[in-house]
């Protein structure tokens, strides 16, 4: 694996990694994105990501909010899958703004990047809600990733609020307690507003990636529609070996 550019930068330590056709986002030794341009469908948390967009048919996602872009590898995945009208990532660090423009490819033509603190920008949006809206919203912490937004009863009402009524939310944890807690939080305080709640995940990621959907749905709707997705990748998304499951409250 080469390091293709690397920087300290107000303390914190940035590098870029190739390792074959894939480019690797490292901050303070965290790994925070790989995207390969070659093949972009593989076995990672930001394709597990992107796989809940499926729950909605073909064409219907329009509009889609991406919190905490790191590298961009989710912005570049939903471009290449989903293929939305508009994409806008929130990401506080400038850092890995350049680098997602300048090593993965996030042109203006593939999505709006804003600096800012997601929290703050969304509680003061007032545009058109989303179809799809990801919180992967990660920071470091002695080497190790953490969640820089607590998953409170506010959060969850925020990013309800800015999404359309059948949209789909998708959220990235480490490990299920917090996944389990936020759906919990989302079926007792907000009992009426999403029909499905969902855990996906990979072998090898600690990452619960959940996905609370509008209207209600079953997990065999997801790989169904995924099996007969016209993607342009031409991948097979349905053979990716993602593991998915209802939970309740």
């Amino acid at each position: 694996m080469a390091v293709i550019w690397s920087q300290t930068i107000n303390g914190k330590d940035f590098e870029v990694r190739r390792a074959g056709s894939s480019v690797r986002l490292y901050t303070d030794g965290v790994f925070h994105s790989q995207y390969n341009p070659v093949n972009p469908v593989t076995a990672t948390v930001w394709t597990l990501l992107t796989l809940p967009g499926f729950f909605r048919p073909d064409g219907t996602i329009k509009r889609a909010l991406v919190l905490g872009v790191g590298g961009g590898a989710v912005i570049r995945m939903l471009h290449h899958l989903v293929q939305p009208g508009q994409i806008v990532g929130i990401e506080l660090d400038p850092t890995h703004l350049y680098i997602a423009r300048r090593f993965f490819g996030v042109t203006r033509r593939r999505a709006e990047l804003v600096e800012a603190d997601a929290v703050d920008w969304l509680c003061r949006y007032q545009g058109p809600k989303f179809d799809l809206i990801i919180d992967d919203l990660f920071g470091e912490l002695e080497g190790e990733p953490v969640r820089t937004v607590a998953v409170t009863q506010d959060w969850l009402e925020t990013l309800s609020e800015n999404l359309v009524d059948d949209g789909v939310l998708v959220m990235n944890f480490i490990g299920t307690r917090t996944l389990h807690g936020a759906n919990h939080t989302l079926q007792c305080k907000l009992p009426a507003r999403f029909g499905s709640a969902f855990h996906l995940g990979l072998p090898g990621y600690e990452n619960a990636v959940g996905a609370f959907v509008g209207h209600p749905m079953a997990a065999r709707q997801l790989r169904q529609r995924l099996r007969a997705s016209s993607n342009p990748c031409g991948a097979n998304l349905a053979g990716l070996p993602f593991r998915i499951r209802s939970i309740s409250a």
